[in-house]
């Protein structure tokens, strides 16, 4: 099989298809080549927060009325330290508030709006010719397959072949590997506060989140190289109540899905080689307290659309050349706020006293100060970016 298209996509994650529906919308064709199965792209369970500029690209993928009918949207978010909550008020400090909407069902609804030939199960896949004639193969179902582009765009996450090929053309990689993992429980049980709680606890960090009104969504602190088998849902849910305070009641179910994730940051510099350009995962890695990573997938690929629109409408390659140091500005602020709140909230192995009081400081300014909550909910909805 050997195809002809205008875009090339590798990965069918939220860049990829939010991608695919924007670059359709202004006449721009592609393909996209995804190594799992469709079943496999859709489970898998994700983050789920929306800043207010990514539902309106989201809008524009035609997800507007789901979102609208199920997400839940969010005017403040909560801090907890050692049990007691402050809340800081996003709707008044930044005008807009955030959305809650599942990641999982983000992906379901980009797939079954798609108009854009999703060729699932492709495996082998591999980038030619990046520099002047891009072209992708791979086997499929037994076939040896071939598109040829114009453009590829590289949106298969931190280990799939399109990062892995700008590292190998001369760029760099630059990371952080945090000394500790989040440990997610799913269930359906309604969530133990109508809003996003962080805490800090001595025990370590928790987060209370939720999908809908039904189910919920937590994450703890653990040690690397803890086992999920160690953790059975009774211990889970004992340390999730401990850790966030009497303040609040967790509602105990039987887990519908726990995971175990290092935290890790990961940016490749640049976002670009010749005419292949990363988006999402495969050119940025946060560590989820800031919220960022499905944020900034949709936000590259509004970037890449638009970049992609001025080469065909205008012949104008300003756009497509400026897009990874765009693109990156945009990682390096939302690393700047997660790698803040991450070390705000969480606790680290063998910490001084001192960096101790330090955290304890931070969260008294944040409380107290109007100007620092400001500059929260800028960052947390996206707003300063």
């Amino acid at each position: 099989m050997r195809l002809r298209t205008q875009v090339g996509i590798v990965g069918a994650g939220p860049a990829g298809l939010a991608l695919s529906q924007l670059l359709r919308a202004r006449g721009i064709e592609s393909v996209i080549i995804e190594r799992h199965s469709r079943s496999h792209v859709e489970a898998r369970v994700r983050a789920g927060v929306l800043e207010p500029h990514s539902a309106d690209i989201l809008e524009a993928c035609g997800l507007g009325d789901v979102i609208r009918r199920d997400g839940l949207v969010h005017d403040g978010v909560n801090l907890a330290v050692d049990g007691e909550i402050f809340r800081i008020d996003l709707g008044a400090l930044a005008g807009r508030g955030l959305i809650v909407y599942g990641q999982t069902e983000i992906v379901h609804g980009l797939v079954a709006h798609s108009r854009v030939p999703i060729l699932f199960e492709a495996e082998g896949v591999a980038l030619h010719d990046a520099e002047i004639k891009p072209a992708l193969t791979f086997t499929r179902h037994g076939e040896a397959c071939r598109i040829d582009c114009d453009f590829l765009a590289g949106c298969d996450g931190q280990h799939g072949v399109s990062a892995a090929f700008v590292a190998r053309s001369g760029g760099r990689i630059i990371e952080h590997s945090w000394p500790f993992a989040w440990l997610g429980i799913l269930a359906d049980c309604p969530p133990c506060h109508s809003e996003l709680i962080y805490a800090r606890h001595a025990r370590g960090f928790a987060l209370a989140s939720m999908r809908s009104r039904t189910r919920s969504r937590y994450y703890i602190q653990v040690p690397l190289g803890a086992r999920v088998e160690d953790w059975p849902d009774d211990k889970i849910w004992d340390e999730i109540a401990r850790r966030l305070g009497p303040a609040v009641s967790p509602a105990p179910a039987a887990s519908l899905e726990k995971s175990l994730a290092p935290l890790r940051s990961h940016v490749v510099e640049p976002m670009r080689h010749g005419r292949l350009f990363l988006a999402g995962d495969a050119g940025h890695i946060v560590p989820p307290t800031g919220a960022k990573g499905l944020n900034l997938a949709v936000a590259d690929a509004e970037l890449l659309a638009a970049a992609f629109a001025a080469f065909y409408e205008k012949g104008d390659t300003g756009a497509l050349d400026a897009y990874s140091d765009a693109a990156l500005r945009r990682a390096w602020n939302a690393q700047r706020f997660s790698w803040w709140l991450t070390r705000l909230t969480h606790k680290f192995p063998e910490a001084e006293n001192f960096a101790e009081r330090l955290q304890e400081a931070e969260f008294d300014w944040l409380r107290r100060s109007k100007s620092a909550q400001m500059e929260f909910a800028q960052s947390y909805l996206g707003l300063s970016l």
